[in-house]
């Protein structure tokens, strides 16, 4: 693997939530010298690298010396969530002298992926005193176990599973007590039980990120969509940092767009623009600022897969190490238009990243992402891009690995880019 391949598979062994993306996001952003603006503090004027955190959310700044009010912002916004099985709040159940866990389904999962894996459990734990803490189960602990092939001979003719009856995973023998696996949680991190007021608990895919291929070209790991764009993103900033070119490079990692972004924390709540409005200079100045700024929105694309090439158009398809995708749709459900497309292409050429045009076929609808939710609310220039992965939203995804540098160069003479 080269170096941002390399880097990323360390991000996403650290990230099994947003909350840890998040954490280890910072992490990288204070070792680099940024500051932490608290939310519920007086806001400090202050030129330098700052973030601000919020539950699953990150954004983050660099303003120049001497930037002038007004000054073009670019912005790299991605999300922090991936499609999983979430913990609900009463977890402990059981039948027939097995104990498991009650879930249900965050995102539109592929459902089957999940099944007869090994899986961790990771979250954060809500105490009595306000206070949040971040628990990774990181071995082996729970399992959603199939049928055998002798009990469900057409399973093969087609796999249909009731979320919630057949996607319920296992952790033990005997019977089920109420406050078993918060007990067990508690006790991994130093806690007791009764400081415990509420949990936002997932499972995640435990095996380890590996190259796969001939030439070990391509890369398998969980969590790609999208914590390969929140790596990229965090990088182009801090690479950004260095030589701003008098723009002002901002990045937001949003929670809940797998759900709909519609929250506090998602790309419809008001955290980036009351972030960017203050970075505009107030609300008077924003109008220009705004004008003069953009947004790259950027999440994972579809790589053209080769056992069913009828499901994309012939002549706009995307390929791994193939660089990052411009992502385009005619119905808005991703915000790109010529403008934006162009200042994309400028970006890629001026960092020399091969570039790829992703437009779904007529006949098979497209998904979206945070991108048009963006334009909407802030009325900045959108554009979509992403790298393309096979395997979108299973538990174990499919990407390149040269994919990555290829986003963070292009990312970062966007984010850099004064015209």
């Amino acid at each position: 693997m080269n170096d941002p391949a390399q880097d990323l598979t360390a991000f996403l062994s650290a990230a099994p939530t947003p909350y840890h993306a998040v954490a280890e996001a910072a992490r990288l952003l204070a070792a680099a010298g940024f500051i932490e603006q608290l939310e519920a503090e007086p806001w400090e004027a202050r030129t330098g690298g700052r973030f601000l955190i919020r539950d699953g959310t990150l954004l983050a700044w660099f303003e120049p010396e001497g930037v002038e009010t007004g000054a073009p912002l670019r912005v790299f916004a991605a999300h922090t969530d991936s499609p999983t099985l979430k913990v609900k709040p009463r977890p402990d159940i059981g039948r027939a002298g097995w104990r498991q866990v009650s879930v249900e389904i965050y995102g539109g999962a592929l459902w089957n992926s999940w099944l007869d894996r090994d899986l961790g459990l990771a979250g954060r734990l809500a105490l009595y005193d306000g206070s949040t803490v971040l628990v990774n189960v990181n071995r082996p602990l729970l399992r959603v176990p199939q049928l055998a092939i002798h009990l469900d001979r057409q399973v093969n003719q087609g796999l249909t599973l009731d979320a919630q009856q057949q996607m319920l995973p296992i952790w033990g023998l005997g019977e089920a007590r109420e406050g078993d696996l918060m007990e067990f949680l508690c006790a991994g991190v130093g806690l007791d039980v009764d400081q415990v007021a509420a949990h936002d608990l997932v499972v995640h895919d435990l095996t380890p990120p590996a190259t796969l291929g001939r030439d070990h070209e391509l890369l398998a790991a969980p969590r790609l969509d999208n914590l390969a764009s929140v790596y990229s993103g965090v990088t182009a900033l801090l690479a950004a940092a260095k030589n701003p070119g008098g723009t002002i490079p901002v990045f937001v990692g949003f929670d809940h767009e797998e759900i709909g972004s519609e929250s506090a924390t998602g790309a419809s709540g008001p955290l980036l623009e009351n972030l960017l409005t203050r970075l505009a200079g107030g609300y008077d100045a924003r109008a220009t600022a705004f004008a003069r700024s953009r947004c790259l929105s950027v999440d994972v694309t579809h790589a053209a897969h080769p056992n069913y090439l009828d499901r994309y158009d012939p002549t706009h398809q995307s390929l791994p190490n193939g660089g990052p995708t411009l992502k385009v749709n005619a119905n808005q459900r991703y915000a790109t238009d010529a403008p934006g497309a162009a200042a994309w292409h400028r970006a890629c050429r001026a960092a020399g990243v091969p570039s790829q045009v992703f437009v779904g076929k007529n006949t098979v609808p497209c998904g979206s992402t945070v991108g048009p939710l963006i334009a909407t609310r802030l009325g900045i220039r959108t554009v979509d891009v992403g790298i393309p992965l096979l395997s979108m939203h299973s538990a174990r995804e499919l990407c390149g690995v040269r994919d990555p540098g290829y986003l963070v160069a292009a990312a970062t003479a966007f984010l850099t880019d004064p015209a």
